[in-house]
């Protein structure tokens, strides 16, 4: 059983930066790939990027490319997803995932542990 956290997120203006966090606690050892999902009423949830296990590799949607980090610091068992140059479009509810294996998967029914979201907002 794993556990995730998220927490960070808030609201901005527009062009400023965020950077959220997500904690896993429990059977951490059983992570690999973790990753950012986010959603707005009446949408489904949307890929934004993946890390794996080793944070070599990574992959992101087109959307938030050049503008959005994945990191990971597997001693604290946390991800982060660094927003910068935010947009509008970028508020959402924004939630971590992880996976047991290794896929740079985008799609959200390959993630096991899922966190409760955090909120993030972008004021015009």
């Amino acid at each position: 059983q794993v556990t995730l956290v998220e927490s960070g997120g808030g609201t901005v203006e527009v062009g400023g930066s965020l950077r959220l966090s997500c904690a896993a606690s429990g059977r951490t050892s059983s992570l690999h790939d973790m990753a950012w999902f986010r959603q707005t009423p009446g949408s489904e949830r949307e890929f934004v990027a993946v890390i794996s296990w080793s944070g070599d590799n990574t992959h992101y949607t087109d959307s938030i490319k050049d503008r959005f980090t994945i990191s990971r610091d597997n001693a604290k068992s946390t991800v982060y997803l660094q927003m910068n140059s935010m947009e509008p479009w970028d508020t959402a509810l924004y939630y971590c995932a992880a996976s047991d294996y290794y896929s740079l998967s985008s799609q959200y029914y390959t993630y096991r542990s899922w966190g409760q979201g955090t909120q993030v907002t972008v004021s015009s």
